[in-house]
């Protein structure tokens, strides 16, 4: 999740802000009203409605005189497809790839898939889901939720291990992800979480974090976001600062590095970041209160897989005081 923010951030700031500086004002309003004119293209796609012949025109013309420029300046002139796995990407970010003419997608799959499972087709791209299911691929959503798979692709058992062998894959070939997800009219994946992350509230309402967390991640400061809330009365969250961005936000407001995860300008940023990811769920899955951590998390101080996931379980258990006085304070 970090590696695609970051990678938005670094083309506009190595394409768009290089090819800004320096130009007269009407130059920079122009390239942003460009922008803003392709993003409204991308987005009336994706809703399925006409695209005016004048916006058509407007975008094709920006796409000669100023996004073609960018993807030669970003050595993407030559491109046919990418596409990103590993995390959800932010629709806003597969939005602004699409806009400057580079058909960012989303594709999923897992080892015991030896890799594949589903991927969007250059040319045949739903931003929000991970695409269609790969040849001889088959998928379904179980009753709870859950995508299962099906295919000649499926691995045939874990090493030396039955038991987990069995509680994966069941008597009809079907290998159980983990993975909670939905199947639209076209037949494209869309994951929304992971079964094992619902969260279930002290008053019965079952949530999925990962929406929320991944809201809050689109903050430019923000690299962790960790939703707590199962067997509670409301959602709390753990947030830790990108290590990368951290210096730039000290020189900004004059503090030290260590005194920036409790200031108030950085609670301030956190507290605008927990209200925008709110507004978009009801009440009962809001984000009552945060707890800003002194460090982020890390594989080497045990928080995180070697894939880079949070492991709930030890987050949980490693700041447990801090959970507590959320709930108590």
């Amino acid at each position: 999740m970090r590696r695609q923010r970051v990678l938005a951030r670094s083309v506009k700031n190595a394409g768009l802000e290089t090819m800004l500086a320096g130009q007269p004002e009407e130059e920079r309003k122009a390239v942003e009203e460009a922008l803003a004119a392709s993003l409204e293209r991308v987005r009336l796609r994706r809703a399925g409605q006409p695209v005016p012949e004048e916006l058509e025109a407007r975008v094709a013309q920006a796409d000669e005189q100023i996004f073609s420029k960018l993807r030669t300046m970003l050595g993407l002139d030559e491109l046919n497809a990418v596409n990103v796995g590993a995390a959800p990407t932010p629709v806003e970010v597969l939005e602004f790839f699409h806009a400057l003419g580079i058909e960012l997608a989303e594709l999923w799959g897992m080892s015991e898939t030896c890799g594949a499972g589903t991927c969007n087709r250059p040319g045949h791209v739903k931003i929000g889901t991970v695409g269609p299911p790969a040849p001889g691929c088959e998928i379904k959503i179980a009753d709870d939720g859950e995508v299962l798979v099906r295919g000649p692709n499926i691995f045939r058992q874990y090493f030396k291990d039955p038991d987990a062998t069995a509680a994966a894959l069941d008597s009809e070939g079907w290998l159980h992800t983990g993975d909670l997800g939905r199947v639209d009219e076209d037949g494209f994946l869309y994951i929304t979480g992971r079964k094992k992350d619902i969260i279930i509230t002290a008053g019965g309402k079952n949530i999925t974090p990962a929406n929320l967390e991944n809201s809050l991640k689109q903050n430019r400061w923000i690299s962790q976001a960790v939703v707590v809330g199962d067997r509670r009365p409301y959602l709390v969250v753990l947030i830790t600062i990108d290590p990368e961005e951290i210096g730039a936000f000290a020189e900004q407001h004059g503090l030290a590095l260590e005194d920036v995860p409790e200031s108030e300008e950085m609670r301030a940023e956190v507290e605008a970041a927990v209200k925008e990811a709110n507004s978009h769920v009801g009440r009962v899955e809001q984000i009552k209160k945060f707890k800003i951590l002194p460090h982020d998390l890390s594989q080497q101080t045990g928080e995180l897989t070697p894939t880079l996931k949070v492991k709930r379980n030890v987050v949980n258990e490693k700041f447990a005081g801090e959970i507590e006085a959320l709930y108590t304070g």
